[in-house]
């Protein structure tokens, strides 16, 4: 029987509106409105500075017609009036009224650091007419991480004052050394604005079929300088586009297959809604993780990104490891689990950071962020060629190294091990970091220090693609010595953490050492990395497709059958694309190409059910049946930057792209499903240059290649491990 699909996208969440760029974002209701109580509002730099927001027209509330967001820095709103009240005419005791719909009412805002707001209205009722628009704006100055918990504190003092000459509302607030404040600035209006009751208010007197227009302004006091704004009806229509630089646009056409091109043009455009500019250099971009909660430079984050997209957006690594190694540290601070050589978790600026209430300016506490840097150097110098990358990030390259040797092996037993050092910190460091995510085969938590399976894997990589630095930088004596301690890693690994009974790698070991028997996607990091030998690497690859594993959506991250599996949860069962393609890369490596088409498949499913084609950053982990829908995990980040690539990444994979950077050669060695017959990405980026890979099947064709690499059609050679392998990408 066909599989029935639907028509209906699938929403993620309660129906929102957002628009953002750079660090400042904007979330509502579809009719404009804002609540202090939920989660909306316009934010920057970890602070919400609008909390509340109301409209009405002659005291009533505008009725919704429709909202759409023009991209992703503006939005519009259409709403036409209900049954005006406008008192008695003169003369007269009987109360004048207008029909419903005599009003049209447009609102437009656009997004830069600041808002734009559009007011207009327009009269279609027969008779002149005067209306009073009310626009209610209140702020609140939270920190995010109090507004996500719902947990609203005022720890400082609020003021604000309205300058009736200029039409300005100035709200400020301060709590010893932070301050934030807000500038509500009218301007064009056709209405001299009043201040009344906490509301800016206009008069409108519209004859019929006139307009009556203003613009409001908001205008967070980001530094000295006042914010920038757009223009006036800056909302995207007619062609309008963001100032600046965007991404370089990569291509991907396939005739055959409905919606995979929007898929990965909506993916596209998430990164590029998701990019930082104040991190911007060029050919480097970093996005921030995703939105409404992680605005702001994650290592990890921005790390699998670089992993995840550099077959068409080799900026992003460049970009991850020029912010990355500033903020490397240098000094040990067990409160924000901070020790030499360390890659940071997050950086916040917020007050809750800014004052030291939590330790996140920045924060250190995730053990795979700084392996990943190391693995994200040698992807960069894999897909540019340049050795001039190695040399510059050297120093941070071996105080990385450094830290995995010592600080990342915790008790000295030769494996990775995290264990928080902060009263305020994450308890879990690896990628699933809730406070559940790891759980013995009861439902315990074990107790720290807790050795990963994929941490080992992450170690053994970056140590390998450490061993080809040093050969490329001239000193083969030190990547020998680093061979030999992969090669150490590999066999302990292979002893210590590989359960028999069920075909896979223990989840982790715990601080007594003993194994976690949960079967979990960790495993499948694994394989990714090369630890797993080929014939465990095959049965792992069935375990992670057993019914339990695989929903039909993607992998689950908890099997079906532990004590602890909710599909509902945020690690406990439930789907995440970026784990999906990190596994998917895995399953092509043991030669599995059929399971690795079926978790692209089942990815791509997923995200032709989500509206607008867009995924978000995970999903409930339920199977699925016939009728079935990828259902929403509520509370999921919409657009986040790893979900976005894993759809990069998925498709690099069932190319079989990889590129050696030594002989400037780019391996192609597609294994195409019957489900996409053809396929060709254009402006595919390597090198100095760009070219286009036409594939049919399982023949490729180069064409337009300007990169200084040559093409060879053919899978990667990868030497067998006592043969010392060099790192690819």
């Amino acid at each position: 029987m066909a599989e029935i699909v639907y028509s209906m996208p699938v929403t993620v969440g309660p129906s929102t509106l957002t628009i953002n760029h750079d660090r400042q974002f904007l979330v509502c209701q579809p009719d404009a409105t804002m609540s202090v109580q939920d989660d909306v509002g316009f934010y920057a730099l970890d602070t919400r500075f609008v909390s509340g927001y109301t409209v009405t027209i002659n005291g009533r509330r505008p009725i919704l017609l429709d909202a759409i967001a023009v991209n992703h820095f503006a939005a519009r709103h259409e709403f036409t009036t209900p049954e005006l009240p406008l008192g008695p005419s003169f003369g007269s005791t009987r109360e004048e009224v207008i029909p419903e719909r005599s009003i049209g009412f447009r609102l437009g805002r656009n997004i830069l650091e600041g808002i734009h707001e559009d007011y207009d209205l327009v009269n279609y009722a027969p008779q002149p007419v005067r209306v009073v628009l009310e626009v209610g704006i209140e702020s609140d100055f939270a920190d995010i991480f109090d507004v996500r918990n719902r947990s609203l504190v005022r720890r400082g003092d609020l003021q604000s004052t309205w300058r009736p000459r200029a039409g300005v509302l100035k709200v400020v607030y301060h709590n010893r050394s932070f301050r934030r404040g807000l500038l509500v600035k009218v301007e064009r209006s056709d209405s001299r604005p009043e201040f009344a009751n906490g509301r800016i208010v206009f008069v409108a007197e519209l004859p019929p079929k006139t307009r009556w227009h203003t613009c409001i302004l908001w205008l967070p006091v980001l530094a000295e300088r006042s914010a920038r704004v757009l223009s006036c009806h800056g909302d995207g229509g007619g062609g309008a586009r963001m100032p600046g630089r965007r991404l370089p646009p990569v291509e991907l056409v396939s005739p055959e297959h409905a919606t995979l091109p929007a898929i990965w043009r909506q993916a596209a455009s998430d990164m590029e809604a998701l990019r930082m500019e104040d991190t911007t250099r060029r050919n480097v971009f970093v996005p921030a993780a995703g939105i409404p909660w992680f605005v702001t430079l994650f290592g990890r984050d921005s790390l699998i990104v670089s992993i995840e997209s550099i077959s068409g957006f080799p900026e992003f690594a460049l970009g991850a490891l020029q912010n990355l190694a500033r903020v490397q540290a240098t000094s040990d601070d067990p409160e924000q689990d901070k020790e030499p050589g360390k890659i940071p978790h997050e950086i916040r600026s917020g007050e809750l950071a800014t004052l030291g209430l939590l330790p996140f300016a920045p924060y250190y506490g995730t053990h795979d962020a700084t392996p990943l840097f190391l693995i994200v150097l040698s992807y960069a110098y894999q897909w540019s060629g340049d050795v001039g990358l190695l040399k510059r990030y050297r120093r941070s390259a071996e105080a990385a190294l450094a830290w995995l040797q010592h600080s990342g092996d915790r008790d000295g037993d030769g494996f990775q091990e995290y264990l928080c050092r902060s009263s305020h910190g994450i308890a879990n460091q690896g990628w699933k970091d809730s406070w559940d995510a790891i759980q013995h085969a009861d439902g315990s938590i074990p107790r720290g220090p807790i050795a990963l399976c994929e941490l080992q894997g992450y170690a053994f990589d970056a140590t390998l693609r450490m061993a080809e630095i040093y050969d490329l930088l001239g000193e083969p004596e030190r990547g020998e010595s680093l061979r030999g301690e992969a090669r150490r890693l590999y066999d302990r690994f292979n002893e210590a953490f590989w359960w028999d009974a069920e075909g896979t790698y223990y989840l982790g070991l715990d601080g007594d050492k003993r194994p976690i028997e949960t079967v979990a996607s960790n495993a499948g990091h694994c394989l990714a990395s090369g630890i797993a030998p080929p014939d465990r690497a095959r049965q792992v690859v069935d375990r992670l497709m057993a019914p339990d594993m695989w929903s039909g959506w993607g992998v689950r991250t908890l099997s079906s059958e532990h004590v602890g599996y909710n599909p509902y949860s945020y690690h406990c069962g439930s789907i995440w694309p970026h784990d999906c393609a990190t596994i998917a890369g895995g399953f092509r490596r043991a030669g599995r190409h059929d399971a690795a088409q079926q978790v692209a498949e089942g990815i791509f499913a997923a995200a032709e059910r989500f509206d607008s084609y867009r995924l978000p950053e995970l999903f409930a982990g339920l199977s699925r049946d016939q009728g079935a829908f990828p259902v929403p995990y509520l509370g999921a980040n919409v657009p986040q930057a790893w979900a976005a690539a894993a759809v990069f990444r998925l498709v690099a994979i069932l190319c079989g792209i990889h590129t050696v950077g030594r002989t400037r050669t780019i391996y192609v060695n597609p294994q195409l499903p019957t489900w996409l017959p053809s396929l060709t990405l254009r402006n595919l980026r390597a090198g100095r240059g760009a070219l286009e890979l036409r594939m049919q099947g399982n023949q490729v064709q180069a064409v337009d290649n300007t990169t200084g690499f040559k093409v060879v059609h053919g899978r990667l050679p990868r030497p067998a491990l006592t043969q010392a392998p060099l790192a690819r990408s």
